[in-house]
């Protein structure tokens, strides 16, 4: 039964981690902007959120963890090999806060709910 009413808790709580790694991992990508041969890191995470959701196969949300890779498919206009976009870095930095707000605000929410149900007993 605690699993259930949790769960969208465990579901918030993984997706904040995952935020706040992909804030970690921006902020990374903009302080290297200058060093030579850098490539650009990102975070993969919902594919495999997904396919929990969607219930394929024996996965549970505690099962996933996201993954860090270097992004070699972006070619790079720089002579010194670096294909970092400041620019691109900071639109994505910015679009990962809001988003992580709105993770914390949804927290909220659902503890406001549970708080409310236990008051109601």
């Amino acid at each position: 039964m605690s699993d259930n009413m949790f769960s969208n808790i465990n579901y918030l709580k993984k997706s904040l981690d995952t935020s706040w790694i992909r804030n970690n991992v921006y902020s990374n990508n903009i302080a290297n902007v200058d060093t030579p041969g850098y490539k650009r890191k990102r975070v993969e995470f919902e594919n495999m959120l997904q396919k929990v959701l969607n219930k394929e196969g024996k996965m549970s949300i505690n099962s996933i963890d996201p993954i860090i890779v270097e992004d070699n498919t972006t070619s790079s206009f720089r002579i010194d090999g670096n294909n970092v976009d400041p620019e691109v870095e900071m639109v994505e930095l910015a679009k990962n806060q809001i988003k992580y707000n709105s993770l914390i605000n949804q927290v909220s929410y659902e503890f406001k709910m549970l708080k409310t149900v236990i008051n109601s007993k």
